[in-house]
């Protein structure tokens, strides 16, 4: 898995949760489970850690909206984050 990659941070059934984006590959995404408190940088950093990835050198988090229900504007809001990554050593 040379290169970088897109990590996303997004709340699901109440946690928050992180995962790295694998495209073209049938493996499973590396993912990492918090609690319903928005995570810190620390804990964040901390996450990819375990995942064996870090952010890219001056990387911003860039947060955007979704709806859980697309074409419904009254759907509620999902927050979703995402960073560069690449893996540790990369």
């Amino acid at each position: 898995m040379p290169g970088t990659f897109t990590a996303q941070m997004s709340m699901r059934r109440g946690r928050w949760r992180l995962y790295v984006v694998l495209l073209n590959t049938t493996d499973p995404w590396p993912e990492y489970e918090f609690g319903a408190t928005v995570p810190t940088l620390t804990q964040r950093v901390n996450a990819f850690s375990v995942l064996g990835f870090e952010p890219l050198p001056g990387a911003t988090w860039a947060w955007t909206e979704d709806r859980e229900v697309p074409d419904d504007h009254a759907s509620p809001v999902l927050l979703i984050a995402a960073v560069p990554v690449r893996e540790v050593g990369a």
